[in-house]
């Protein structure tokens, strides 16, 4: 089979394509043909060596992969040969098959693309943890989402509006506005006014009538992350996703005691792997959101497997809106 494999730590195009052997299976494995691959900011950071979690070399990069079950273990129980499945990885998806835990693998609705499940995987999954698990949200809270055009940001606009929320969405441009706007948001927050600090909280508390929001989620990170901590409401929730803006913000906890908030981190892979039966609780209840409607992942492009760097180049450039895929049709 073809893989895209990585020999040693660099740029995206660093990487080659190689043969490599189709990988056994255990007893509670399945070998999955693949059809879509979705790619994720941290692809890039795996390949360029700085994620929190690095696969030995040479490895094949990509958590998340859709395609068709080909073989399954002797003690696989949740899909069988010609189910078409998705499937969450910690690394190894940028590859015509994957051998994976049948755990991990969730059998699709008839109506979902093979192109949409893959791009479901991991932003749809963290946009959920979240905002139901570390944000403890209640139907008919508000929501904002920083960086709400990107990946989680728009999963997490659909997800949010889907479970009864109002959604603020946080964006920097008109184009980005429209975008959530067609994707449920209910209010727009700009990111990119003078003064983030107080112009951030001032758009929230004119919305809000001076309360703030409930909850945030950021995947941003930097000046982003200080400004929403004050659009807060009293006991409201912030929950750390990310920094994709590039810095690493400190806190002063005792603001945290002054308001009664609370700040709180999502590093998703845990979950995958310590709990599976909740993520795939999780991924139910998403699947029934996509076939009611409520939410619809958004594929703004596709490469062939052989285009895996400039697909990376363009989330990179922070100019993806929604999700780009890698198809492995010859």
């Amino acid at each position: 089979m073809r893989a895209v494999w990585v020999r040693e730590h660099g740029a995206p195009e660093t990487a080659r394509i190689e043969d490599v052997p189709t990988p056994a299976i255990g007893g509670e494995q399945v070998l999955v043909d693949i059809k879509a691959i979705g790619v994720n900011y941290p692809d890039l950071l795996v390949i360029g060596g700085t994620y929190q979690i690095l696969p030995p070399r040479p490895f094949s990069p990509g958590k998340d992969a859709a395609g068709i079950v080909r073989a399954v273990g002797s003690r696989a129980r949740h899909c069988k040969p010609g189910d078409r499945v998705a499937v969450h990885l910690e690394y190894g998806a940028y590859a015509e098959q994957v051998a994976a835990k049948d755990a991990v693998c969730h059998v699709l609705p008839d109506a979902m693309s093979f192109e949409e499940a893959a791009a479901m995987g991991l932003v749809y999954q963290t946009a959920h943890f979240g905002l139901v698990e570390r944000g403890l949200y209640q139907r008919g809270e508000t929501v904002l989402v920083n960086g709400a055009a990107g990946g989680i940001g728009l999963a997490a606009v659909q997800i949010a509006k889907g479970l009864g929320a109002t959604v603020f969405a946080g964006v920097n441009n008109e184009e980005h506005a429209r975008l959530v706007r067609a994707n449920g948001a209910d209010q727009v927050i700009d990111l990119a006014r003078p003064n983030l600090r107080e112009s951030l909280r001032a758009q929230v508390h004119a919305l809000t009538g001076g309360r703030g929001v409930d909850i945030v989620l950021d995947p941003l990170g930097g000046a982003v992350f200080e400004a929403s901590l004050r659009a807060l409401a009293w006991r409201g929730r912030m929950v750390v996703i990310g920094f994709a803006a590039g810095g690493i913000p400190e806190l002063k906890v005792n603001y945290l005691l002054l308001k009664n908030i609370s700040v709180s981190g999502l590093q998703w892979s845990d979950y995958r792997e310590r709990t599976p039966d909740w993520v795939r609780r999780v991924q139910v209840e998403l699947f029934e959101l996509y076939t009611k409607g409520a939410i619809r992942p958004r594929v703004m492009r596709s490469f062939p497997l052989e285009g895996f760097a400039e697909a990376l180049a363009l989330v990179k450039s922070g100019s993806v809106q929604g999700k780009v895929v890698l198809t492995t049709a010859r």
